[in-house]
Formats: C-alpha cells, structure tokens, sequence
C-alpha cells in the first residue's frame, strides 16, 4: 500500500497522451498568454521559434497533429514563466507586463525579460524560468 503523498505510478498499460491533444492544448495556453502579454506576431513567432507567419496563423486555427520536443519545450517553459509571475505580483496586469519591463537584476542587465527569450530562444526562456523559480523560492 503506497503512503500518503505517493503518486501512483504509471504501468504498462497506460496509454501514451494524445499527440494532437497535447499539441492543441499546448498552443492554446500560448495563444492565450501572447493575448495577456500583448505580443505582436514578430514575438510570437520568436518565442516559438517560427520563422513563418502561415505556421503561426494555421497553428491559431488548426492545430498541427504533434509539436516537436523544442516546440513543447518552449511553450512548457512559457508555462511555468507565466505561472511563476502569477504567484511573485498579485496583481495580474503587473504580472502579465513584467516580461516587457527593462530589468536591472544583473542576470537581465537592464535588458527586457521578453528580448531575451527571443534572442537566446529555449535556451533563453529556460533561464527566465530558473531565474523566477529563483525569485518566487520554487524548484529550479
């Protein structure tokens, strides 16, 4: 019998997620965050790594059957980069316009936390991460 606190251990049997499940549910919570965070389509196709505006616009409307691990990376990163704003600034429209406010920390340098994840891309937006999990006292 497992204690308390325990999470049950997938078996065998456990089917695999939903590829084109994941892919919608993905691109949807990075739809709605670029909605939040007012990010133009040069910014979102940054953030994702896109170099086309016709990948960026058919994703918006129709998901593709499966995203590749840097594509579920990157937006999993933006994920916990949200999250972690949400818990550091009680108020959301603070929290939602801190990744275009410059930075003095010296990990940003007075550079915006938004230049960088495009710039540095997965990369990037994995320090951004580390850096607010750092901030907001959570797992690294």
């Amino acid at each position: 019998m497992p204690h308390h606190g325990t999470l049950p251990q997938p078996s065998a049997a456990d089917p695999e997620p939903d590829p084109a499940r994941v892919a919608a549910a993905l691109l949807k919570a990075f739809f709605r965050i670029a909605e939040l965070w007012r990010l133009g389509e040069a910014e979102q196709l940054g953030l994702l790594g896109l170099e086309s505006r016709t990948t960026l616009y058919r994703w918006r409307k129709d998901p593709p059957p499966r995203l590749d691990r840097d594509k579920r990376d990157r937006i999993g990163n933006l994920l916990g980069i949200y999250k972690s704003l949400q818990i550091l600034f009680p108020e959301p429209a603070s929290a939602d316009a801190w990744v275009r406010w410059p930075n003095q920390a010296p990990f940003f340098k007075g550079e915006r936390a938004l230049d960088r994840m495009i710039r540095d891309g997965l990369v990037g937006l994995h320090q951004v991460r580390q850096y607010l999990d750092a901030e907001r006292g959570g797992w690294a």
